[in-house]
């Protein structure tokens, strides 16, 4: 990363809230760096996925077949909403059991990651000033990125598990010599030598569809998070600007004000969509598996 002189002062304070909490401590120079771990990312989406399993168990465990409370009234609500989604996509009751209660957890897994978007962009790195962890350069929290939504290895690690679900479904429903006879005889169907001549073709189509679905469900949270999450620092600069009580300082501190509570409450929305979208189109890729070309 450059020097702070080397560059302006809103141009560092950007790049320096993009860098990781990582196993180098610097700015990862590469899109995949497999020998780097980001060390806030894994914490924080463990942390919400942990968040979750108490959740749901906590309801699970205190779920009556009375009149049921506000919180397992809106867990229940949940279950139905993702239920219902999931019998308009999944023909197969016994793929439903597991895919179902996989959907639910990873909507509110994302729910909660997309969530920690309307935290300010500087508590953290204040409290860890504060506390005397990450104060200055050189320091092991100096970098501290609490969105793991923004870090491309999330959403591209889940759907990798996407894909992986897509695979076993599709060798489990339709047997591994009818999944592998597929790969190579769909979308083109021939006979004969024109069969063979368009094999190779069926296998590179089939390989691109389901990477293309991994490439494009990973990409799509991570590139509207990581938008979401440059529009808060571009906000946070607003305030930063502040010089003391003059015309200028005054308008720049409501704009601030202003300009991120408009964009963390249209960010709401944002955060529900990408969760409810994610969720989605996994239920969509499982049920695909279960249909032949």
């Amino acid at each position: 990363m450059a020097a702070a002189s080397d560059v302006s002062p809103q141009s560092y304070y950007i790049q320096h809230h993009l860098v990781h909490f990582n196993s180098a401590g610097e700015k990862q120079g590469s899109i995949a760096d497999f020998s780097l771990l980001n060390f806030d990312s894994m914490f924080w989406s463990l942390a919400m996925g942990l968040i979750v399993i108490f959740v749901l168990s906590r309801a699970a465990k205190s779920a009556t077949a009375g009149v049921p409370g506000r919180f397992q009234a809106f867990i229940e609500t949940l279950i139905d909403m993702v239920e219902e989604q999931a019998k308009g996509i999944i023909p197969n009751e016994t793929t439903r059991r597991f895919v179902s209660p996989l959907a639910l957890t990873v909507f509110m897994w994302i729910f909660l990651m997309n969530f920690l978007d309307l935290i300010p962009v500087d508590l953290m790195p204040w409290l860890l000033k504060t506390s005397g962890l990450g104060a200055e350069h050189g320091d092991p929290l100096y970098y501290h990125r609490i969105l793991p939504t923004a870090d491309l290895n999330i959403p591209m690690g889940m759907s990798m598990g996407v894909l992986l679900l897509m695979l076993y479904y599709g060798i489990k429903i339709k047997s591994p010599g009818g999944f592998v006879k597929e790969l190579f005889t769909a979308p083109f169907h021939a006979h004969g030598v024109a069969a063979l001549f368009l094999a190779p073709f069926n296998f590179l189509l089939n390989c691109i569809e389901y990477a293309a679905k991994s490439v494009s469900l990973g990409m799509r949270l991570f590139g509207n998070m990581f938008a979401g999450e440059l529009v808060f620092m571009l906000i946070a600069l607003l305030g930063g600007a502040w010089t003391g009580f003059n015309g200028a300082s005054l308008g720049l501190g409501i704009g601030h004000v202003l300009a991120g509570s408009v964009w963390a409450i249209f960010h709401i929305l944002i955060i529900l969509l990408q969760a409810f979208i994610f969720m989605m189109l996994t239920l969509v890729y499982v049920g695909q598996a279960h249909e032949g070309h």
